[in-house]
C-alpha cells in the first residue's frame, strides 16, 4: 500500500461505508474489496458507499482493478453510492463501477445517504 493513501471499511448504522484518501494501488483496492465484501457477509448489508472525496487520481490500470472487482459483485444485490470531489473523478468511478447498481454524487454524502436509504421502487420512480 502506498506510505500516502489510507483505508478505512466500517458499517455505519445500515451502510458500508468505505473510504479511500490518497493514491489508490492495486493493492489498496483489493484490500478495499475484500473488506466490503467480509462485511457485507458479516452483516448482510447491501448498501455501500464509498467515500472518494480525498482520492487523487488514480491511473487507468487502478480503475480497470476496481472494474474487474466490480464485475464480480455485478450479481449480487448491492446498492453502490460512490461521493467524487470533480468530474474526473466521476467519470473514472462511473468507468471502475460498471454495470454495478451504483450512482455517482458530487461532494454530497447526505445525498448519497438519502438514495442507499431509498427502497428500489422510490429510486427507479425518482429515475
Amino acid at each position: 500500500m502506498n506510505p500516502t493513501s489510507q483505508l478505512w471499511v466500517e458499517l455505519v448504522g445500515e451502510i458500508i461505508v468505505a473510504r479511500i484518501r490518497g493514491i489508490p494501488t492495486e493493492e489498496l483496492i483489493r484490500e478495499c474489496q475484500q473488506r466490503v465484501i467480509a462485511l457485507q457477509a458479516d452483516t448482510r448489508c447491501t448498501r455501500v458507499l464509498y467515500d472518494a472525496l480525498e482520492l487523487e487520481r488514480p491511473p487507468i490500470e487502478i480503475v480497470l482493478t476496481q472494474q474487474s472487482f466490480s464485475a464480480e459483485l455485478k450479481d449480487s444485490a448491492l446498492c453502490v453510492a460512490i461521493v467524487v470531489p470533480n468530474t474526473s473523478i466521476a467519470y473514472l468511478a462511473r468507468l471502475a463501477f460498471g454495470d454495478l447498481n451504483h450512482r455517482v454524487f458530487y461532494n454530497d454524502i447526505a445525498a448519497a445517504i438519502l438514495w442507499l436509504m431509498q427502497s428500489p421502487a422510490e429510486k427507479e420512480k425518482a429515475g
